[in-house]
């Protein structure tokens, strides 16, 4: 038996469901997709990312939104809601909802068991058309270990640290987090081995 073929949604039907919606979905290629739930860590590593930036951008010209702000890929349609989200400069949305961003300046993803792979691959892929993207960066939640590329030219430089007792710095945000801060209160699984693995640097391109 063939399956049954999947809906095509406009992007302006996909709003419409979402913004009524109990729960928050994906939205690529005419397909809606449904975001599973995050976990105590998880949750507490978003909002030690978005707090500490929060009181660093106070009387500036930065924001930063945590989980609810929903972001578009111009470039390619996808529409999706980024872990934590900052933007310096004037914010550029959709409609008079302003509750999709266009013009993110980074972008954080707290990686799951169940998104690393998409948020390591595809959905990176997609992120990277966004022109005003300057920075990425994947925290692991089991352990101490934050991914950050950096945009040089067409080319993304990656910086790996598992250092609790490094600090990160953000220079489209002219801010800086510690990995201490963006860990408090997280309870890894196993305790994290001091200096298991060496900084390490990469370009992509």
């Amino acid at each position: 038996m063939s399956a049954l073929p999947q809906p095509y949604y406009q992007p302006a039907e996909y709003l419409l469901l979402e913004r009524a919606a109990a729960y928050k979905s994906e939205y690529f290629a005419g397909e809606i997709y449904a975001m599973a739930g995050a976990g105590k860590a998880h949750n507490i590593i978003t909002l030690n990312i978005a707090s500490e930036l929060r009181s660093q951008f106070r009387g500036g010209p930065c924001q930063v939104y945590a989980s609810e702000m929903r972001v578009k890929v111009q470039a390619n349609g996808l529409y999706t809601y980024p872990d934590v989200v900052a933007v310096c400069g004037e914010e550029r949305f959709e409609d008079g909802h302003q509750d999709t961003l266009h013009n993110p300046t980074v972008i954080f993803e707290v990686l799951s068991p169940s998104t690393e792979g998409y948020d390591h691959g595809k959905k990176f892929t997609l992120y990277r058309q966004l022109e005003s993207l300057m920075e990425y960066l994947l925290v692991a939640q089991d352990e101490a270990q934050v991914e950050h590329y950096t945009r040089q030219g067409r080319d993304w430089l990656l910086h790996e640290t598992h250092d609790l007792g490094a600090t990160i710095q953000l220079p489209s945000l002219a801010a800086a987090l510690s990995l201490a801060a963006i860990y408090e209160d997280v309870a890894f699984p196993t305790p994290p081995i001091a200096d298991a693995a060496p900084n390490v640097s990469a370009t992509i391109t």
